[in-house]
């Protein structure tokens, strides 16, 4: 593996390929990371240095240098660890500055909390420069909604959140005049529950997966959640969101409190409407639920060298199909893809998560 290391004016600086351990991670939904563990070395900490960019090869991650430690071991010796994140994370560097109101398309929503916030502002201090947005054209996107409230919230949070609670992951990449792209995706669905798309299979019988490991757990699960918004008392303002399988009865209904009370109904221009307000206090719900879901978790490590190439056959947040040897089927979605390197020599393996 090799690293290229580009200063903050994207100037290469260095190519980093001896290290004792390297661990870079990607992701659908979430901020990637990256660590990297090497002996003292003068060359290297001049060369990775706080706000520097790391490349790799096989990545389209850009990646930032956000931490530099020194480990001392009177019996290992010392050693500089260097941490950092991916792209995603310059939007943690912003909050919902004011009041936003987010209501019909949701590509466009996400738009507008990043142009308002870190692409056009108004005040330029807070402009990052070089963002960009990307709109999808990709169906599964573009058809999505959104009715939704914010003021102060962590604007890598916000999409975050949003995004997750609708299956779909986001990505900045730097394309080749040093801008950051941001873009929504979906992925592609190459399990057997759907007739477009070359099947991907994980499985014992292609000799492709090493190991599986299977969990079911009801422990977080809810089912309804009564959300209250503004007001005090019993004249506070309140709506019941259900999940998508229904809120039950008896033993099967369970059920959460969601405090929205940050969701107000005066506005910038006016008032919303009742039905404009329980809208956004329903989207707080979905959200919420989104979180405390019945895990069905199916996944395990698979050779993701032969019969399907992570990059060629399939790619981040792709929908697979995986099973094991006691005939259990799943599909899964692709959630991470991870590299690492140490003694040991090399792997690349990607993570799944299990969907409806």
């Amino acid at each position: 593996m090799e690293v290229l290391v580009m200063n903050t004016n994207f100037v290469s600086v260095d190519i980093i390929d001896v290290f004792e351990s390297l661990i870079w991670t990607e992701r659908f939904s979430k901020c990637g990371d990256f660590e990297i563990s090497t002996a003292i070395d003068a060359r290297m900490l001049s060369s990775l240095k706080p706000d520097y960019y790391l490349e790799m090869n096989g990545s389209d991650e850009v990646m930032i240098v956000e931490g530099r430690e020194i480990d001392t071991d009177t019996e290992e010796g010392n050693h500089f660890i260097f941490t950092g994140r991916s792209l995603e994370s310059i939007l943690d560097r912003r909050i919902v500055w004011v009041q936003t109101i987010l209501t019909g398309n949701f590509q466009n929503g996400i738009k507008k909390l990043l142009d308002e916030n870190a692409i056009s502002p108004t005040d330029a201090d807070r402009i990052i420069p070089n963002l960009i947005f990307e709109s999808s054209t990709d169906p599964a996107i573009t058809a999505l909604t959104i009715d939704a409230q914010f003021t102060g919230d962590n604007l890598y949070d916000t999409i975050q959140s949003l995004c997750e609670a609708k299956g779909i992951g986001f990505k900045i990449t730097l394309t080749e005049d040093n801008k950051f792209k941001f873009k929504l995706y979906a992925g592609v669905n190459r399990s057997y529950d759907q007739l477009t798309n070359p099947y991907v299979v994980f499985s014992p019988k292609f000799d492709n997966i090493l190991n599986s490991n299977y969990i079911e757990t009801k422990k977080a699960l809810k089912t309804v959640t009564l959300v209250a918004g503004e007001g005090e008392g019993i004249a506070r303002r309140t709506t019941t969101v259900s999940s998508s399988s229904g809120a039950g009865s008896g033993l099967s209904r369970r059920e959460l409190f969601t405090d929205a009370r940050d969701i107000s109904s005066s506005v910038d221009g006016g008032t919303l409407t009742t039905e404009q307000y329980n809208a956004q206090l329903s989207q707080r719900g979905t959200e919420k639920l989104a979180e405390n879901v019945f895990v069905s978790s199916f996944d395990g490590e698979v050779d993701a060298t032969v019969l399907y190439k992570y990059g060629e056959d399939f790619f981040m947040g792709d929908i697979l199909q995986l099973s094991n040897e006691y005939g259990m089927e799943a599909k899964t979605r692709v959630v991470e893809f991870i590299r690492s390197q140490d003694e040991s020599g090399e792997k690349a393996y990607p993570t799944f998560s299990s969907v409806e």
